[in-house]
């Protein structure tokens, strides 16, 4: 009870104070506001008028114009009085002098004469009676008893003549009237005007101020428009009422009185035009109002040139007709928005153009036509106050619009931030977080987040909140990636300066990262072994080659497992992945550190050893080879036993990789022929670089603009063993000749071509000399059936090169058909349809084909009925010491009577003596070639024997021909002179 008589206690305080707020929220919001309402309504309606006026007459008057500007008064006071009475006379812009005769009122008391025309320039009076003057007065200064008062002049005199003679002159659309008030009625007008002028200049000045603070605190450049479009209205109000010839209690000098009026009309115009503009783009766009704005707007132009320029009467006329242009065009325009797009904004506006283009109307009319009792109903004044207020509504409601979208805007960003997916944060230059959006709480697990309490220190590392510090103040945006405290996170982070805070985004990258890592991984590595791929160990080649240039030792190993394709292709795949994963893992174990380990062909490693000498590099690598045959690898219940050759060599400076990888490979290849047991190993001087080293100086030199210029020919002699003496055959060889002389065999030189893509081109070159030098010796081959070519791969699947050899045989047609071009045969069958094709179209010249190393390919004889060759070239291979193997003469044999059935001739290459060109004499073989016949020779030579037989040096096989054929005595003596 004592507790709940407690809670009762205090809540009493809590409900007294709400109670007074909703008290004094009421009077303040409603019953203060209305009451002021209230109040200034009665008084308007029911209260004394402290400076209302009365007695005041308007005076009737003889009006006389002066257009030459040379009457005297004497001269005037006459025609003047001769001229009608009237209350007002209108100038109708005329500057021409006016005399006019007044005669007052006979009143008692002082009085006062009133001329109110706010366009009179100067004024000066008379007594009619005596033409004694009374006084003279203008903008600048007065004499005698008139003085420029109000909007106008006051003749002040007591008592009043009967009659007076006044002279004024006008400038713009000046209505002349006389006006007579008591003294202390005038006075008391005199106060009215210029409290009425005070509370237009400073109502108007007050409202202007405001809307100029507020668009400088909102940063709205339209509103500062808006307050200097008031002050402008403003002076029009003040024109039309005759107050501008002050401004702030300030007279206006009266020299610049005229001037203003014009420039005070054109800026008017130009800022109402472009705050017109401004307010309403948007759906000026839209309604493609675009040109007429452009017209109103090259119109200002000369608007303001004539208001600088042009005198005041001048002025004015054109200031009329573009005005009403301009009016009519952007009152249309504005009514065209309203139907349109039912803006409010326009609506307020149009209501504020109408009346002003009302006013503006009653002004010209009244001054062009006299129309006078327009100007009761709307003038300037009212104009100005009324489209001022309008203008106000206007811009208000664009202020109301423009605040409902900053806070839809706001909401949308508030959302945004409270939705977005990233982490965004605001941090005090302590390192406290200000702001943090719930993406990022969730991020960093932040549960208990105080503003400008909760650290960065918090949930990341001193040393990162000191890096992003540093950057963001030394660049304008700053972007770092960094860990959490723990470590089990990657953040990536971009941060600016601003306002002495530092806004930021935090993106949690760690599962980026770890993809990233992976696809690193993977770039990088084999999948399967998980050592460097090729690209990995290229990489680690091309950084660990840097350590040369300072002296230091490399060597790199290629390792190759002998016959693990056996695995694969008797026990699955799956078990030769096994084993090639224990593999490396058995290298690896062997490496030290820096020793990197690549995987570069099914079963081919490549090891690349930085910082090692070849005596260091040669005892790991034997020891790989030791571990890696030495014990069995298990997979399942089975057991595998892989051997590996491998070649080792030294890296010189300046190796690229794939010169390394082919040296290291030549090694290896020579330590599967068992050379090394295993293992072979070149040191920086070894042969293989020498040799490497010319195939790519000939790959250099076949690649340059002069690869032809070192090529020769020789030619090697092919024996009928039918007809041995009497036909001279031959096939042509490839040469090339060395800077010091040196020839070097075709062997180097079709590799190098071949390498550098120029195999085309050399074929090319043999092709054309071949048959050019047929061409020239034609006559003195008369015993030449054939002349064989050998055409490279590369050629023969070369369009182009193909097209050129049509083209070459063409122009050698008439010898060519001693030609026989030979095609390998593992060539041949590469693309059997392209083979044919081509073998068709150069047997159209009359040129033979033969099929090079016959035998030596898998399909030979499936595919022989498909290819029409003319010769069959038997490889080598079968060839030397034929008599030593019996199966290598059956297979000869089989090719020979193969070759018999389809039409073909065999020509055996590589017979080396006497024994092997008589067992293929027997066998039945056409033609042979080799070293016992002739080795090749320069092409000058061959010109010298009449058969193929006449080379012949070989005792052996001199007599063995001798046997063949008897020829007589003398015949024979002449063959062995020839040699």
């Amino acid at each position: 009870m004592p507790k709940l008589s407690h809670q009762f206690r205090a809540s009493l305080p809590a409900a007294s104070q709400a109670a007074v707020e909703l008290i004094l929220k009421t009077f303040s919001y409603y019953l203060i506001p209305i009451g002021i309402a209230v109040v200034s309504l009665i008084a308007l309606v029911f209260w004394h008028d402290e400076y209302r006026t009365s007695g005041d007459v308007p005076l009737t008057m003889h009006v006389l114009v002066d257009p030459a500007g040379t009457l005297d008064p004497a001269s005037a006071l006459g025609p003047a009085r001769e001229r009608p009475l009237t209350n007002t006379h209108d100038t109708h812009l005329s500057e021409a002098p006016v005399w006019f005769v007044v005669e007052p009122m006979p009143r008692p008391g002082a009085q006062v004469l009133e001329f109110p025309s706010r366009h009179a320039l100067d004024i000066a009076c008379w007594n009619a009676a005596s033409l004694a003057p009374l006084g003279t007065a203008s903008r600048s200064d007065s004499t005698g008893l008139l003085s420029a008062d109000k909007a106008g002049f006051a003749l002040s005199v007591a008592p009043l003549p009967r009659q007076l003679l006044c002279r004024g002159t006008f400038a713009g659309p000046a209505r002349l009237t006389v006006v007579q008030w008591p003294v202390e009625q005038y006075v008391l007008s005199v106060k009215q005007y210029h409290r009425k002028s005070g509370l237009l200049d400073g109502g108007m000045i007050v409202l202007a101020l405001f809307i100029l603070i507020t668009a400088l605190i909102n940063r709205q450049p339209v509103y500062v428009m808006f307050a200097g479009w008031l002050i402008l209205n403003l002076r029009v109000g003040a024109l039309s009422a005759g107050w501008d010839i002050q401004w702030l209690g300030q007279a206006v000098p009266s020299d610049w009185l005229l001037r203003s009026r014009a420039v005070t009309f054109t800026m008017y115009g130009i800022a109402t035009l472009t705050l017109y503009q401004a307010l309403l783009k948007d759906h000026l766009a839209e309604m493609r109002y675009v040109v007429p704005m452009r017209v109103m707007q090259w119109l200002c132009m000369p608007m303001l040139a004539a208001a600088i320029l042009v005198p005041y009467g001048m002025y004015l006329p054109l200031m009329w007709g573009i005005l009403a242009c301009c009016f009519s065009l952007m009152t249309i325009g504005l009514f065209k928005i309203i139907i349109e797009s039912r803006t409010r904004v326009a609506g307020w506006f149009a209501a504020s153009f109408a009346v002003t283009f009302m006013a503006s109307l009653a002004e010209v009319a009244s001054a062009a036509f006299g129309m006078r009792e327009l100007l009761g109903v709307i003038n300037s004044v009212t104009a100005a106050l009324a489209s001022s207020l309008l203008a106000a509504l206007a811009v208000a409601e664009q202020m109301r619009m423009e605040t409902e979208k900053r806070q839809e805007a706001q909401e949308e960003l508030e959302h945004a931030y409270k939705a977005m997916p990233v982490g965004l944060f605001t941090l005090d230059i302590y390192g406290h977080f200000l702001s943090v959006n719930p993406a990022l709480q969730k991020m960093l697990g932040m549960t208990d987040f105080t503003a400008g309490r909760t650290a960065w220190r918090q949930y990341f590392t001193e040393a990162s909140w000191a890096a992003l510090h540093e950057q963001v103040h030394a660049k304008v945006e700053a972007e770092m990636e960094l860990t959490s405290r723990d470590g089990g996170q990657r953040f990536q982070v971009s941060a600016t300066l601003a306002r002495s805070r530092i806004e930021g985004v935090l993106q949690d990258t760690t599962e980026k990262y770890k993809a990233t890592e992976q696809l690193r991984f993977m770039a990088n590595n084999d999948p399967l072994t998980k050592v460097f791929n090729r690209r990995g160990i290229e990489r680690e080649f091309s950084n660990a080659s840097a350590s040369l240039a300072a002296g230091r030792p490399m060597a790199l190993a290629y390792v190759d497992l002998d016959r693990f394709k056996l695995i694969n292709d008797l026990f699955g795949h799956g078990a030769g992945d096994e084993v090639l994963k224990q593999v490396c893992e058995r290298m690896g174990a062997m490496l030290a550190g820096g020793q990197q380990l690549g995987r570069v062909g099914g079963d081919e490693f490549v090891i690349v050893m930085p910082e090692t000498a070849i005596p260091l590099a040669s005892i790991i690598i034997r020891g790989i080879v030791d571990r890696l045959g030495s014990t069995p690898y298990r997979v399942g219940d089975k057991a595998f036993h892989v051997r590996a050759s491998v070649g080792l060599i030294e890296v010189v400076p300046g190796m690229p990789m794939k010169d390394a990888v082919s040296t290291a490979d030549r090694a290896c290849r020579e330590a599967k022929t068992g050379t090394g047991d295993g293992l072979v190993v070149y040191e920086r001087d070894a042969d293989a670089f020498r040799q490497r080293a010319a195939e790519l100086d000939m790959v250099e030199r076949l690649s340059g603009p002069g690869a032809t210029d070192g090529l020769l020919l020789e030619m090697q002699p092919i024996m009928s063993l039918r007809t041995p003496l009497e036909s001279l055959n031959f096939e042509v060889l490839l040469r090339m000749r060395e800077p010091d002389g040196r020839v070097v065999p075709a062997g180097a030189v079709i590799v190098a071509a071949e390498k550098s893509g120029r195999a085309s081109m050399i074929d090319r070159w043999v092709l054309t000399s071949t048959l050019a030098w047929i061409a020239e010796h034609n006559d003195e081959l008369v015993n030449t059936r054939f002349v064989c070519m050998n055409l490279s791969g590369a050629s023969l699947n070369d369009e182009r090169f193909v097209q050129d050899t049509f083209d070459i045989l063409g122009r050698y047609v008439h010898v060519a058909s001693r030609l026989c071009l030979e095609i390998t045969e593992s060539v041949a069958l590469h693309d059997l349809d392209n083979t044919r094709r081509f073998i068709d179209q150069v047997r159209g010249f009359g040129v033979k084909v033969a099929l090079d190393d016959f035998g030596a390919g898998y399909t030979s004889f499936s595919y022989l009925k498909e290819l029409p060759a003319d010769v069959l070239k038997i490889d080598g291979n079968f060839i030397v010491n034929i008599n030593a193997h019996p199966a290598n003469v059956a297979i000869v044999e089989a090719i020979v009577s193969l070759a018999v059935n389809l039409g073909m001739k065999t020509i055996a290459e590589w017979a080396e003596d006497a024994a092997t060109v008589q067992t293929l004499q027997e066998i039945g073989v056409d033609y042979v070639q080799g070293f016992v016949v002739a080795r090749s020779m320069p092409p000058e030579r061959i010109l010298e024997g009449r058969s193929s037989a006449s080379f012949i040096q070989d005792p052996a096989l001199l007599a063995l021909l001798s046997e063949w054929d008897k020829p007589p005595t003398s015949h024979l003596a002449s063959v062995t002179r020839l040699h």
